[in-house]
């Protein structure tokens, strides 16, 4: 698969979950995560629905783009959010605030897959692309 198709398959995951988190949290927080509904929690989960569908444009928005310190910033960034998202929803299972196995590890799995994608095509970027480039100023 190459990096286009892989950003393109990232962004409509990203979109669909983040427009659900956004449209109707206590049915994610409910009956997907199996976890007590609250205002709160509603809130929060429109919020990162908002975050996810703005990642979601980003990787859509460039994902024909060529190698760049631009598109290795933006590979880094989606990196950086499936390192950091993916230890949450076992924690919370541990903890009790999930209750099946079901309720996180479907999130878990997909968080390892598209972390080992992102690191892939930042692995594979052109090297000189990996520098910012100097600009002249004169």
């Amino acid at each position: 698969m190459n990096r286009k198709t892989f950003l393109t398959i990232t962004a409509v995951i990203v979109l669909l979950i983040g427009c659900f988190a956004l449209i109707a949290p206590e049915v994610m927080i409910s009956s997907v995560k199996y976890a007590a509904p609250s205002e709160t929690a509603n809130v929060m989960l429109r919020t990162v629905g908002i975050l996810l569908i703005a990642i979601g444009l980003l990787d859509f928005m460039v994902k024909g783009h060529e190698d760049s310190p631009t598109m290795r910033s933006v590979l880094i960034a989606n990196l950086v959010l499936q390192l950091g998202i993916m230890p949450i929803d076992p924690s919370a299972y541990a903890t009790g605030v999930y209750r099946t196995v079901g309720s996180f590890a479907p999130n878990t799995v997909l968080h390892v897959i598209l972390a080992c994608g992102f690191a892939y095509y930042l692995a594979k970027m052109r090297r000189d692309a990996r520098q910012p480039q100097m600009q002249n100023v004169t």
